[in-house]
């Protein structure tokens, strides 16, 4: 195990260290030995392992100082920590908990989470390129949002969730990063064209105050709890069922933001605009929420993943993406 950044991080080939470090925190029983080691997943955010005994299995996940897929971007170790204060505060929500891994414990010194393994999983990125119109895990997404939002929590949970270091990571990705037309990403390297489809949003002043407004209001505290980052890599097929995991970008806010992140998502993976807003339907009759501010969220949303850091994996030419790009315009400002 190597010691770096003030505490020690675990190393997928080092399993007999990871075995005592599990063993030390009490995942891994005295009497068990680990017989398989590997990632779990991506992992675009953390080093995410899953730990096989002979009996059972469970995962570890660590937050470096860093993006695991993007080294060179610093994060907030403590992302982790509120991960697992999520699970914590949503274990008596049974609407939203099960529909979660169980949280197995967590260790505040070394920034690692252990959760229940969910066996051979799937994310629901294959969405983007799956050429069908319908979705069926939606209304069950939809309805798991809800029953988030609609649940309530005391002041010192609100405290613990705040996770206001991930939010000004977020935002600058999301709303300031893409349309800064010096940000030194090559988007003609991703698709031949795209930098320019790119500039006439970036010079497009309207646009950019408008975006400017969200950030403002994802930045600003607000009255319900937010999964944060609920799109498709967030959502896991596993034993016949749809699972919601990673949700260390929780804070609470406006409820819309969840709900256009969803539907941005859909509309990027070429669902029409029609199938996209039955999101609201299913996610049913809040007369709180704004459908215009979800909608504008979700503008944001397909901005920043076709001109952004944050890519997809999207088979979309240039054609559609300036077609996306057209779509984020009219939805942010509302035409």
């Amino acid at each position: 195990m190597e010691n770096r950044a003030g505490y020690t991080l675990l190393h997928l080939d080092q399993p007999e260290e990871l075995a005592a470090y599990a063993r030390s925190r009490g995942w891994l029983l005295p009497a068990e030995s680990v017989c398989g080691l590997g990632r779990a997943g991506e992992g675009n955010m953390n080093l995410t392992l899953r730990v096989q005994t002979e009996e059972r299995s469970f995962i570890l996940k660590q937050a470096r100082p860093w993006v695991e897929k993007y080294p060179d971007i610093p994060a907030p170790k403590e992302r982790v920590l509120v991960e697992a204060a999520f699970y914590q505060a949503v274990a008596g929500c049974p609407l939203v908990a099960e529909r979660m891994p169980g949280c197995l414990g967590w260790d505040e010194e070394n920034f690692v989470a252990a959760f229940a393994d969910l066996g051979e999983t799937a994310d629901c990125t294959d969405l983007y390129n799956d050429g069908e119109a319908a979705f069926a895990p939606l209304p069950g997404l939809c309805q798991w949002l809800a029953a988030l939002h609609q649940a309530t929590f005391d002041e010192p949970t609100r405290a613990r969730l705040e996770n206001r270091a991930m939010r000004q990571l977020n935002h600058e990705h999301l709303y300031c990063f893409p349309l800064r037309p010096d940000n030194g990403l090559d988007l003609d390297a991703i698709t031949p064209g795209l930098a320019r489809a790119a500039r006439a949003l970036q010079d497009d002043a309207a646009y950019c105050s408008a975006i400017d407004e969200l950030g403002a209001l994802y930045l600003e505290n607000g009255t319900c709890l937010l999964h944060g980052d609920f799109y498709p890599g967030s959502w896991v097929r596993a034993g016949g069922d749809v699972w919601i995991i990673d949700p260390e970008f929780c804070f609470f806010g406006p409820p819309e933001f969840d709900v256009g992140i969803l539907v941005g998502h859909l509309l990027l993976a070429g669902r029409p605009l029609e199938l996209a807003q039955s999101a609201f339907a299913h996610y049913g009759t809040d007369p709180s929420l704004s459908r215009s501010l979800a909608l504008q969220f979700a503008g944001m949303e397909i901005m920043r993943r076709l001109i952004g850091v944050a890519q997809l994996p999207l088979a979309a030419d240039l054609s559609r993406k300036e077609a996306l790009l057209t779509t984020s315009r009219e939805l942010v400002l509302g035409r």
